[in-house]
Formats: structure tokens, C-alpha cells, sequence
């Protein structure tokens, strides 16, 4: 998921041309290291009371069954010291012998398995979802218009494509501007430390350099301003490198119609959705801070006195690595979940989503599989600040059933005009501005609760984000949201966690929350671990501390408002380990 400094990033530069406030949280502060598993009451951090729940609640009591969490991800650094003592083993296997001993069709699957990549290496890079299906439906439908006779499915597939050219053409030029600011910034930062002969200059130091251009001057506003909010110049600067880098692969491959190496590097047989015998066992892969820092949430280390502790403190971490830097795989995160359930996981955690689909009745039959086994899947709800109930988000708890079919036949949404490239606009110097000037304005569909009804998986926990302070700010203002859709808010927000290499970060996303409330089910599972998946996602929603007063978020129409937590989730609150604990002992 996207870097979500980096949003803010490019906020700020159109800020600061056109002086509006913005509702993004600031990250000019020190929160505890810990503080997503603190208490709002006994410290003022709105977390989620799990260190009291086993300072009070557990301290005489030993948890009855080791639970195994399967993070399905970009990879995890099995030898950080806070996870080593943690990760799942399959000790059927014998490590390095190039023989599947165990005789599950995966060889040396010590830690887990890697279903993007092979002898040849791994995948490191990999297409949008929407550019994938674009390349599916250009040669088909580019000539075609409005007038061209097409039967019914014919129709729907060129909606549909109509639909991705519109998308892709603002993602694509959101990038490009994204990128064009990130040079600029980058640049000036690279000219200061030249002149300065340091690695990395002072906000003294770009103070006292002399701008070039009134183009320079904006930058220079630019980095005091990031600086500030993301609490000094180093974090400011991290962040510009690493987007750099991101929006760099964004251009280069993501939003690359060319670039497809999946074949040569993966080299399964793709059109087989029921293909389970590809990947390697390299878990880590070429990049595995994301999954790392996810892994580290649910459970680093409790008792080690290194690094962080996580949520849960009796479980083995799987590691499944089926994202790449892109869009994951409909047919990877498929066998991803069937790997987990297959190996013993009762909690799968999947911090990653896209905005199209490919094969999702593959998927489907996965998520009924680990239903059928009693696994309980966690899932983020994405970082685009927007309403789920209204806009697509895969993968998600709803079938492709016959029901679903005749529903969305029944309620076709509006398709937005074709993409039309903006013209450049004046005024702060940087080529920025607003993004609602990039739509066409679409009336909005009111929302139809019976939707919501319609065939879905009961062993599903939808997962906002939430900031640390109990005010209007509670809600992390780039987390989706929806009042049907989503389940339940964690903390998401400035979390400390496990990155590759013995080190530790903080970072930001539903990326951050999800794997908190993993850790949450398998406390309580560890615990009590008769509990089914439906149950334990009735203790987690039922035992929220609820959320009374308004909270800022920005509404579908894309405005600032005031709402009630209510409006954002099922739960009407924020997830609580000591509540939850406390409820799970009346289940019998």
C-alpha cells in the first residue's frame, strides 16, 4: 500500500499555493514506543489496552494453545532478533535438502512459502490490476464506440474498459505530478548537501541556500512544512527518498502496459487458477519491510526487553509472500490462503488491496475453504480516505454469487467520462492542483443496505485506522472507511514495528491497523481457543470501546466534515484486548 507520508507530501505543496487547512494528523510528536497496545484511560493513548488486559486479566492464567498467524505479505526478515524466537517452523521438513519431505508440494518451506518467484529468482516488481486487465481489453475495445453493436456481455466488458481508461489516465498523472514534486524536492535537498559537503544537510542548511528560481523558493516552503508536520527534517527526508523510489517503480512498472515479467519469473502456468505448485521458499523476497513490520505487530517478542512487544504473546508467525510492488495476484493470494489454512493457521492477516479484480472466484473458493477449516481472516481496508460502501476494494468478504450477479445488474453504477489530460494550472509554481478539478462530478448512488446482505463470509474482520488521541483527529485521515463495509478501527498511526534488518520503524496505514487486531484474535484464541471465527469476530466487534463524539473525515463529495464514529464502521468504535478478553470468558 501506498506511502502515506507521501500524499501528504504532495498536499502540501498544492497547500501551499492555495492556503487551506488540511485534516491530516500531525506527526510532530513522540508517542511511546508501544502505544497501540497502551490504555486510554491509565495513559491518554487511545490503544488497545492490551498490556493492561495481561497485567490484569491473564497474569494467572497460561494460555492453552500456541496459535499460528499466517501474514500474507511482501516478505519477512526471519532473522530479526524481535521475530526469530516467533516465526512457525515446519519441522516435517527437513532445511535444505531440496526434498519435499513433508510432502505438501512445497520444498524446504521451512518459515513458509513464496508464490512470486522461482529457481530464476524472485518478483519484485509487477503491474496495477487495472493495467493488467487493460492490456486484456485495449486490443478489444479501443476502436469501439458508443455506437458499435455489442450483445450484453459485450456491453459490460466495454463499460468496464471505459472505466479502467478513466482510472488509469488520473493514476497515471497523478504519478507523473506525484514524481515531478519529488525531483524538485529532491533536488534542491541534493544541491544543499553538495554545496554543504554533508550526506544528509540541516534545516539550517536550506535555510541559508539561495534559490535559483521562484520554483526553489516554493520547494524550500515545501521542506519546512514537512518538516515540521513529520516532526523534523530527517523524517521529512526519509520520506522524500522513499517516494522517490516508489513513484519511480509506480512509473516504471506498475502503470507499464510493456513491463510483464511474470512468466519469466515466476513461470507457473497462469491461466491455471487451480495451479498450487509454483513459487520458492524464499519468504523474505527483495523487500520485505512491509511484511516485516506487519509480522511484528501481531507478535514480536513479548519478553526478550528488545525492540517492540507485540499484540499477542503465544503465537508462530507463517510467512506467505504473495505481493509484490504492485497488485497482488488473485490466483497467489488464492493459494496463499490455502497454504495457511493447509499448514495449521488459525488467523491469516492480509494487509494489501486493489481496486479491480481478475479471478476472483478463485479467491472466493479460498476464503470458503478457511471458512470450512475455522480460520479467521483479517483484512486492512485501504488508504484512500475512501467510503467502502460505495467504491470496489479486493479482496473482500462478498462472493461472486448468482445473487450478486442479479444484483449488480439490477444497480449498474454510473460510469465516469472518459479521461480528459488537464491543462497545467498557475499559481504556486510546482504544476500542482486539486484533485477535484482531475473527476467529472457523477451524482452520488444513494447506498442500498440490501447489498450488504447478500452472500458473504462470515470468518471476515474488515479493519480501519485510528490515531492515537481521543478528539475530533481519532480517525487517521487516509484510512477508508464504511458504516456497512467496515468492521471495526485499530491503531494505525505512527506504529513502531519490526523492518528488515534489526531495525525498527515507524510507519502509518490499514496496513498497520489489521495486523494489530490480528494479534488480538489470537490472543483470545490462544486463550480460549475453542472459539470459532464467526464468534471470535463477534467478541472483537462487541467489545469496541465506542467512540461518543464527532470525528473529521473527508466525505465521498470529497468535503471535510464532522461525523459520528458510527457512520464509519459496524462497531461504532475502536478495538479493546482487556474488553474483549473479558467478554470471550462468557463464551462457552
Amino acid at each position: 500500500m501506498m506511502n502515506i507520508g507521501l500524499k501528504k507530501i504532495v498536499l502540501i505543496a498544492f497547500l501551499i499555493g492555495v492556503n487551506t487547512v488540511s485534516f491530516a494528523q500531525n506527526k510532530n510528536v513522540k508517542l511511546p514506543a508501544n502505544w497501540f497496545n497502551l490504555d486510554l484511560a491509565e495513559n491518554g493513548f487511545f490503544g488497545i489496552s492490551a498490556d493492561k488486559a495481561y497485567r490484569e486479566i491473564l497474569k494467572d492464567k497460561q494460555p492453552k494453545q500456541k496459535i499460528i498467524v499466517a501474514v500474507i505479505d511482501g516478505g519477512v526478515d526471519t532473522n530479526h532478533e524481535d521475530l526469530k524466537d516467533v516465526l512457525w517452523t515446519n519441522k516435517k521438513e527437513i532445511p535444505g535438502n531440496g526434498i519435499d519431505d513433508d510432502g505438501n508440494g512445497y520444498i524446504d518451506d521451512i518459515h513458509g512459502w513464496n508464490f512470486i518467484g522461482s529457481k530464476k529468482g524472485n518478483l519484485e516488481f509487477d503491474n496495477l490490476e487495472l493495467v493488467r486487465l487493460l492490456r486484456i481489453y485495449t486490443p478489444k475495445y479501443q476502436s469501439t464506440t458508443n455506437l458499435t453493436p455489442l450483445d450484453s456481455g459485450q456491453k459490460e466488458e466495454f463499460r468496464l474498459y471505459k472505466k479502467m481508461v478513466g482510472d488509469f489516465g488520473k493514476k497515471y498523472d497523478d504519478a507523473s505530478q506525484t514524481f515531478s514534486v519529488l525531483i524538485k524536492i529532491k533536488k534542491v535537498i541534493d544541491s544543499v548537501a553538495k554545496i554543504n559537503k554533508v550526506e544528509i544537510p540541516t534545516l539550517e542548511n536550506i535555510s541559508n541556500y539561495k534559490a535559483d528560481d521562484e520554483e526553489e523558493e516554493q520547494v524550500k516552503k515545501i521542506i519546512f512544512r514537512g518538516s515540521k508536520d513529520d516532526g523534523g527534517f530527517e523524517k521529512f527526508y526519509k520520506n522524500i527518498k522513499d517516494g522517490y523510489k516508489q513513484y519511480d517503480a509506480m512509473l516504471k512498472y506498475n502503470l507499464n502496459p510493456k513491463y510483464d515479467m511474470r512468466a519469466e519469473l515466476v513461470g507457473d502456468d497462469y491461466a491455471n487458477s487451480k495451479q498450487r505448485d509454483y513459487g520458492n521458499n524464499d519468504v523474505k523476497g527483495p523487500d520485505a519491510q512491509h511484511g516485516t513490520h506487519v509480522s511484528g505487530i501481531i507478535g514480536a517478542n513479548r519478553g526478550n526487553s528488545l525492540g517492540i512487544m507485540g499484540v499477542a504473546n503465544h503465537v508462530s508467525i507463517m510467512a506467505i509472500r504473495v505481493v509484490p510492488t504492485g497488485d497482488e495476484r488473485d490466483k497467489d493470494v488464492a493459494n496463499g490462503i490455502r497454504y495457511a489454512v493447509d499448514n495449521g493457521a488459525k488467523v491469516i492477516n492480509m494487509s494489501f488491496g486493489k481496486a479491480y479484480k481478475w479471478d476472483k472466484k478463485a479467491v472466493d473458493e479460498a476464503i470458503k475453504y478457511a471458512e470450512s477449516k475455522d480460520v479467521l481472516l483479517v483484512h486492512a481496508a485501504g488508504n484512500d480516505a475512501k467510503n467502502n460502501d460505495v467504491e470496489e476494494n479486493y479482496p473482500n468478504k462478498y462472493y461472486d454469487s448468482p445473487e450478486a450477479e442479479a444484483y449488480k445488474i439490477a444497480n449498474k453504477k454510473p460510469v465516469l467520462a472518459d479521461f480528459t489530460p488537464p491543462k497545467p494550472m498557475a499559481g504556486n509554481g510546482m504544476g500542482m492542483r486539486p484533485g477535484m478539478d482531475r473527476t467529472p462530478v457523477v451524482k452520488p448512488v444513494p447506498l442500498d443496505s440490501a447489498k450488504y446482505k447478500l452472500p458473504h463470509a462470515t470468518n471476515w474482520i474488515e479493519v480501519g485506522a485510528s490515531a492515537y488521541k481521543d478528539d475530533e483527529s481519532l480517525k487517521a485521515e487516509f484510512s477508508n472507511y464504511g458504516k456497512y463495509n467496515v468492521d471495526v478501527f485499530a491503531p494505525g498511526f505512527l506504529i513502531n514495528s519490526t523492518v528488515p534488518n534489526n531495525q525498527y520503524e515507524e510507519l502509518d496505514g490499514t496496513s498497520m491497523a489489521s495486523p494489530v487486531v490480528s494479534g488480538l484474535a489470537a490472543l483470545i484464541l490462544s486463550y480460549y481457543p475453542h472459539l470459532k471465527p464467526a464468534q471470535v469476530r463477534e467478541i472483537i466487534i462487541k467489545s469496541v470501546t465506542k467512540v461518543l463524539h464527532k470525528v473529521k473525515n473527508t466525505n465521498d463529495k470529497g468535503q471535510n466534515v464532522r461525523v459520528p464514529f458510527s457512520e464509519l464502521c459496524i462497531s461504532g468504535g475502536i478495538v479493546n484486548a482487556y474488553n474483549a478478553l473479558k467478554l470471550a470468558e462468557t463464551y462457552k
